[in-house]
């Protein structure tokens, strides 16, 4: 019996890409997937969610999943789009509280679970929900299909569908970000222009997949390159590590092979700077031949892009990593839920300037906005008349915004401004940036990454920091204290005083060094830290507090609710 998926621009893109071609690699396992497999697969569980539903149309519905990541997960996706529905990641480390509001919030026809997290999904639904969705089991996917000559296409436009990511929840409860099935689509165009990614691709993927650096970066839009995609989640160094240096150890007289399928170079890596930090902390533990093997992989010359993103990236991360790879440099972007990627730095080592995020993407539109005086900094007008640097707000407008938080019109209103040339309204991403001209910079063969780069100087909520009538970036003093050799991680706050406006604050983790760098041995501290930012910062940047702590709070993206750490230390 035939089964149909749908006639739109992602299946026609999924269906021209050579069958016989590896879509989806497990790394501890070694199973592989053809893109063959991968079609017919979305169109056998398409048929199955149709069962499941009562025969039922799910268009514009939500239907949530819990899938381990890999092929499981990729094919479960891919079969709620086709139904055109709305696609709900949840992560299986999310409280079963926190599962519970999403799904109540998105009122989620279905829940769909691999049999791994069954208990979790019926802890889920077991109380303390007044709106609850019916439970499916679905049979792990061991081996794929052989070839989809009995897979064919009819006519439909994807209207209703997508993807639904919910924000992290840094301000208020999280919100269901609404991105439609052209806008994902135009969000991996981007990106496939501005980063090149092609067939020959070979991704490692370590990241969770239920916020938009997994999904839309390293999985979705290397699917629709035609990519290979490797799965090694969780994130483990030493294995990472190992796996990096495989294809280049035979050269040295160790196994190529994990015994399952030959282990190809990886080619892309995209990871936020704290798996930097742990591979780079890490690398000294490996074996003489192992260290040899993996700074070939991660030489320029194979891995061909390493890009980091969700977080600011430490220079000494970017010059650790391009000292051990023999030149090859970390690429950073901008981006977020709503929006997807947004800006990027290009491709041309030049074009990775430190603490730039580079250039507005393609199919992209950037303005900044100058809240104080209520004008847009245009082009030329990046200073201002005494010849100080202006900085404003990001905003964003161009097909791969979002369209809507779900059933929250309010927020949605409050976050879009109306444009003053009878254009799309512009989105407010609440992060301010300043335009600078780099030489040397902004000259490359790719067309969009020219003129001035962005250089992100924070959140206007608690990232700029008013002091004594002066604007303090939160993100640079963070970056000048994450070069100390005393602190392993740092987050800058503004705390309010009465003489300063605001007073800034420092939250600090020590390195082994720092705990006993200071006076007679004892851990390094507030006047350690001062002299050791003179030579550094001006004064009024300098912090005047210091708390140190065995660890800093993170969300699932890495980032820190600063809002949070400032009432719960200060």
């Amino acid at each position: 019996m035939a089964s149909t998926l749908p006639n739109s621009s992602i299946f026609r893109t999924l269906a021209k890409h050579d069958p016989q071609n590896l879509a989806i690699v497990h790394s501890q396992s070694g199973r592989s997937f053809t893109y063959g497999s991968l079609i017919h697969d979305v169109a056998a569980a398409k048929d199955d969610l149709w069962e499941r539903n009562g025969q039922k149309s799910l268009k514009g519905e939500r239907v949530a999943f819990l899938a381990e990541n890999g092929y499981d997960y990729v094919v479960t996706f891919l079969s709620i789009l086709a139904h055109d529905a709305i696609a709900l990641p949840l992560s299986h480390g999310f409280p079963s509280s926190e599962i519970r509001y999403i799904l109540e919030n998105s009122e989620a026809k279905l829940l769909i679970s691999t049999s791994k997290f069954e208990d979790k999904a019926r802890d889920v639904l077991k109380e303390g929900l007044s709106y609850k969705p019916q439970l499916e089991l679905l049979t792990k996917i061991e081996t794929g299909a052989t070839s989809a000559e009995n897979v064919t296409f009819k006519d439909k436009e994807l209207e209703r569908g997508g993807f639904m990511l919910y924000t992290s929840g840094t301000t208020s409860r999280p919100k269901g970000v609404v991105l439609s099935t052209s806008t994902i689509t135009a969000q991996a165009n981007s990106l496939i222009e501005a980063w090149q990614y092609t067939q020959s691709d070979h991704l490692l993927h370590v990241l969770p997949l239920h916020h938009i650096h997994g999904t839309i970066n390293a999985l979705f839009t290397p699917l629709i390159a035609g990519a290979t995609i490797e799965f090694a989640f969780p994130f483990n160094a030493e294995a990472t590590w190992k796996r990096l240096a495989a294809p280049f150890a035979v050269e040295i007289g160790q196994t190529e092979s994990n015994g399952h399928t030959k282990l190809k170079p990886i080619s892309f890596f995209t990871v936020v700077p704290t798996i930097y930090s742990r591979l780079l902390n890490s690398f000294s533990a490996l074996d003489e031949g192992t260290q040899q093997a993996a700074r070939g992989a991660i030489s320029p010359k194979n891995l061909r892009l390493n890009i980091s993103g969700s977080a600011a990236l430490p220079t000494p991360i970017k010059k650790a990593w391009s000292d051990l790879s023999g030149g090859n440099v970390l690429l950073e972007r901008y981006g977020m839920t709503e929006v997807g990627m947004a800006l990027s730095c290009g491709l041309d080592f030049a074009d990775r300037v430190d603490g730039s995020v580079g250039w507005p993407l393609p199919s992209v539109e950037v303005r900044l906005f100058e809240a104080e005086t209520g004008q847009v900094i245009k082009p030329g007008e990046e200073k201002d008349s005494e010849g100080r640097l202006r900085e404003g707000e990001i905003q964003l407008r161009g097909p791969t915004v979002f369209s809507e938080y779900w059933r929250n019109p309010k927020a949605t209103a409050a976050e879009f401004v109306a444009a003053d040339d009878s254009g799309q309204k512009w989105f407010k991403t609440g992060d301010v940036a300043a335009r600078i001209e780099v030489p040397g910079a902004g000259q490359s063969r790719q067309a969009w990454a020219q003129g001035p780069l962005y250089f992100i100087k924070g959140r206007m909520s608690v990232d700029i920091i008013k002091t004594g009538g002066e604007k303090v970036s939160a993100l640079e003093i963070e970056r000048e204290m994450l070069s100390l050799p005393e602190v392993s991680e740092a987050a800058v706050v503004g705390l309010e005083s009465d003489q300063w406006g605001q007073k800034v604050a420092a939250v600090v983790v020590l390195t082994t060094e720092g705990k006993t760098a200071g006076k007679g041995g004892k851990p390094w501290g507030t006047m350690d830290m001062r002299r050791a930012l003179k030579d550094r910062l001006i004064n009024y940047k300098i912090p005047q507090e210091l708390k140190v702590v065995e660890s800093i709070p993170r969300n699932a993206m890495g980032k820190i609710n600063k809002k949070a750490l400032v009432k719960d230390l200060f």
